[in-house]
């Protein structure tokens, strides 16, 4: 369904009016697409405090360069930054600079993991956190802010590159720790060529977006979704150049039965497939809860392990969970769907340095927030615009927002980022 409103505030009178009404001013965000791959201006890199990392090399290769016109995007490097005295530099790089940033722009703060050892440093780098999406609430016109904890410069290229390109709209007020690792040298066009993608619940919705994005990207695609959706599964399959497979994701042997399927291994494992079945818990009969749980967070559960005790998981593998924001701040009425995705948050950290260290293969997940699908068109409409419009971007996502997330942490080159539950949401004003 189309945001009129959004339409509405794109023209003349619909800025004067919600103007003077104080009400939200949402911007056409600047999505990826062939003809514009990369934002179009120029990058500002800062520096707060005494940095000892070499950016150089890696925002030379993000298609934004130094100039003098207004920048398309900030890098702030604050992993310098140890005590308070330093923490204000921060301020001082950013507020001469922020009002000319570009519509859509982007900024991107730097910082490093908290030491446990340095309390004084643990403090200012948390604080960077708060001011991280704290500038990213008040920033506006489309623009969006984000923090990455980084190691090393190599291991933080594929971060950067979709952090400061359209491909990350509706990313922002963002948290991503990075772990070290060497430089990508390998096709940035199409990372995934000669790799194969499974992506459970794919037919339609946000998991054909994201098959979609993964076969943009090289991958061979299997689109696994459920029996009565099995000539939708076909028919992207055959539109992506992928295969389809028709299993219920829930059954006992659905692991077993996706290795015999792919005799040679897997490289991506997209964990989509979701339903809800919503009601109050005072009304919730047993079975709304049980399914729920057993689509959402079992069949994960149970599908991963089978995965990895065949073997079926390549070494420089990536598995991606659709966790939501439901699950990290609460929704009425989804009891269930939320236990379900916070579930999903804390099966990501507890697998994901087990899964690296006896298996080299990464596990994160994308937690979306208010995304633009034939579900939530069928929302009520005054549920639905406050769904839209609580958010710093105040606007719904569209399912590309969330496939390009997932197709970043399924990147060859995204081995240095592990364990992150990153959400997908305009910066939803629910939860962290």
């Amino acid at each position: 369904m189309a945001d009129r409103y959004l339409s509405f505030t794109a023209t003349a009178p619909g800025r004067f009016l919600t103007r003077r009404l104080g009400l939200p001013q949402p911007a056409s965000l600047v999505r990826w697409s062939p003809e514009r791959p990369s934002l179009t201006g120029t990058l500002l890199h800062l520096t707060a405090g005494t940095s000892a990392l070499d950016l150089s090399p890696v925002l030379a290769r993000t298609g934004l360069g130094p100039g003098t016109a207004a920048p398309a995007a900030v890098v702030l490097d604050a992993t310098g930054v140890r005590d308070v005295e330093t923490l204000a530099e921060v301020h001082a790089a950013l507020h001469p600079v922020v009002r000319s940033v570009a519509a859509s722009g982007r900024i991107v703060l730097l910082g490093t993991p908290l030491d446990a050892g340095d309390h004084q440093q643990a403090a200012v780098q948390q604080a960077l956190e708060g001011f991280t999406r704290s500038l990213g609430k008040e920033i506006g016109r489309g623009r969006t802010v984000n923090l990455v904890r980084v190691r090393d410069a190599g291991g933080a290229e594929s971060t950067l590159r979709f952090l400061l390109s359209p491909r990350s709209a509706y990313v922002s007020g963002q948290v991503v720790e990075v772990g070290g690792g060497p430089a990508y040298t390998g096709d940035w066009e199409r990372p995934l060529a000669g790799r194969t993608a499974l992506v459970t619940g794919g037919a339609r919705g946000i998991g054909a977006a994201v098959a979609e994005t993964l076969a943009r990207d090289g991958a061979d695609v299997v689109v696994l979704d459920v029996p009565q959706a099995e000539a939708d599964a076909r028919l992207l399959a055959e539109r992506i150049g992928g295969r389809a497979l028709a299993l219920d994701i829930t059954a006992a042997d659905a692991g077993e039965r996706i290795a015999a399927e792919l005799p040679d291994g897997l490289d991506v494992l997209i964990h989509n497939a979701g339903i809800t079945r919503d009601r109050r818990l005072v009304n919730m009969p047993a079975e709304r809860w049980s399914s729920v749980l057993d689509v959402n967070l079992a069949s994960v559960l149970r599908t991963t392990d089978a995965l990895f005790a065949k073997g079926t998981l390549r070494p420089g593998g990536r598995i991606v969970a659709t966790a939501s924001i439901a699950g990290l701040a609460g929704n009425a009425g989804q009891t269930n769907y939320g236990a379900s995705k916070a579930g999903i948050a804390g099966w990501v950290r507890a697998l994901a340095p087990r899964a690296a260290d006896e298996h080299g293969v990464t596990v994160n997940a994308v937690a979306p927030g208010f995304i633009e699908t034939k579900m939530t068109a069928a929302v009520p409409l005054f549920i639905r615009e406050a769904g839209r419009r609580m958010n710093s971007l105040a606007q719904g996502g569209i399912p590309a927002d969330v496939a390009e997330t997932t197709a970043w942490l399924a990147h060859p080159a995204s081995g240095a980022v592990n364990g992150q539950v990153v959400r997908v949401c305009g910066q939803s004003l629910l939860g962290a």
